[in-house]
C-alpha cells in the first residue's frame, strides 16, 4: 500500500511540472504575444489612417537548442499568453499552407525568471 502511494504521488509530481513538449507549466514566467496585420486598406492616402489589425495566428515556439517546445493559435484579438521556462527562444509565424501571404518574420526573445515577455508580431497582409 506504501508503495502505491509513494508511486501514485511520484507520478502526480512529474505530470504536475511538464506540458506540451519539453517545458514545464510555470504561472510565473513566458511570453505575452500580440499579432497585428497591415496594412488593411487598399490605397493608404496622407491624412488617411488605417491601423493594422489584430490576427489570429498560427505561431511555434523554438527553443535555443532549435528545438519545437510548443505551438498554439492566437485568439481573435491576436493574443496568447504561453508559459515558458526561462531562456532563449525563437517564434516563427506560420503562414497559411500553400500561401505566400500573409507572412511575418520570426523574432527572438528571452523570457526572464518571475516575468512575461512582451512579444508582438506584425504580418504584412501584401495590400499595397
Amino acid at each position: 500500500m506504501r508503495k502505491n502511494l509513494l508511486f501514485l504521488f511520484t507520478l502526480l509530481l512529474s505530470a504536475c511540472s511538464t506540458i506540451g513538449s519539453g517545458t514545464y507549466e510555470s504561472p510565473d514566467s513566458g511570453i505575452d504575444v500580440q499579432v497585428l496585420i497591415g496594412p488593411m486598406c487598399p490605397v493608404v492616402q496622407f491624412g488617411t489612417e488605417c491601423p493594422d489589425g489584430p490576427y489570429q495566428a498560427l505561431l511555434t515556439v523554438i527553443d535555443s537548442r532549435g528545438r519545437e517546445v510548443m505551438q498554439f493559435e492566437t485568439d481573435e484579438g491576436g493574443r496568447y499568453r504561453a508559459y515558458l521556462a526561462p531562456g532563449d527562444y525563437v517564434l516563427r509565424p506560420e503562414t497559411p499552407k500553400g500561401m505566400p501571404l500573409p507572412f511575418a518574420e520570426e523574432q527572438r526573445f528571452t523570457v526572464e525568471p518571475l516575468k512575461f515577455t512582451q512579444v508582438v508580431i506584425h504580418y504584412d497582409s501584401g495590400i499595397r
